[in-house]
């Protein structure tokens, strides 16, 4: 670190610990002051975030690590700027928005800076330093924002599909999962995950998978289907397939899917009753697996 470095260190640390109040209150007046962001976070968010993170910035600037470095680096600094970042990605804010809030310190910091320091060649140096150090902080606030709303958007896909894939008690020891739209990998795991646990909650001895809202059959989807098929029998229960439409079984023909292991029916209609005599029988004597 150089002497001059060094010095406007020094000199942005005091200004920080000398003026904390006033530029905490400066900063969030600067984001009161755009509109979308004053609407996503409450002016005592923005004020305990202020606090926050300019108590950081001086633990920060306590320490000896390079100032381009310093915001990654340290772990209170980087924590200080994660969380607002990932508050304002909660709040809805766009990632610019989020961005423009921690840049707007800088502006704080500099109208504080030019209180404090009379000489310009002085001014000059904290100013340069104040730049790097919040440029780095608000690279950092943006690429969190980032992640933070694509775990947000996974979560939110995840409940999507939990929700497109109810698993539904028909009968008793008879579930079902009517399926709607398009089964690709991702949701067929969502269908067996849930169906699996259903099983298991209602001790199900058959599990219907009702395809009627299912557009088309390939040969992936009708890989995904015998996988789930597969996981319900290793629990012991039978499996029903319903809503095979006639274009859908000119597919599977077409094909040459091999769907001859399963039971199949028309209807959900069909595929009830067929369950209703499956549990009538286990409850007799057999297995379901003895009657496929």
């Amino acid at each position: 670190m150089s002497t001059t470095e060094a010095a406007a260190r020094e000199r942005v640390r005091a200004v920080l610990r000398a003026e904390a109040d006033d530029i905490a209150d400066r900063w969030v007046q600067l984001q009161l002051a755009q509109a979308p962001l004053g609407e996503a976070v409450s002016e005592t968010e923005l004020r305990e975030e202020s606090d926050a993170l300019i108590g950081a910035l001086i633990a920060g600037l306590d320490g000896d690590g390079p100032v381009e470095r310093m915001v990654g680096s340290h772990p209170g600094l980087r924590q200080a700027v994660c969380d607002l970042s990932l508050r304002r990605a909660r709040a809805g804010a766009s990632p610019t928005d989020t961005s423009l809030a921690v840049l707007a310190l800088k502006e704080a910091l500099l109208e504080a800076a030019q209180r404090q320091t009379e000489n310009a060649a002085a001014l000059f140096g904290d100013a340069v330093l104040i730049n790097r150090l919040l440029d780095s902080a608000g690279a950092l606030s943006f690429e969190t924002y980032v992640e933070g709303r694509e775990e947000i958007i996974r979560r939110q896909s995840r409940q999507l599909l939990e929700v497109s894939t109810p698993v539904v008690r028909l009968w008793r020891q008879v579930l079902a999962v009517p399926l709607i739209g398009t089964l690709d990998t991702a949701r067929t795991q969502v269908v067996m995950e849930n169906l699996l646990q259903g099983i298991q909650d209602h001790e199900a001895l058959v599990a219907i998978i009702d395809i009627t809202g299912v557009p088309t059959v390939d040969t992936a989807v009708a890989q995904h289907l015998m996988q789930t098929v597969n996981a319900v029998r290793l629990m012991g229960a039978d499996c029903v397939i319903s809503g095979i439409r006639p274009p859908i079984a000119q597919t599977i023909a077409q094909l040459g899917i091999d769907l001859s292991t399963i039971l199949t029916r028309a209807t959900l209609a069909d595929a009830l009753a067929t369950a209703v005599k499956l549990t009538d029988a286990a409850s007799a004597g057999p297995t379901p697996a003895a009657h496929r």
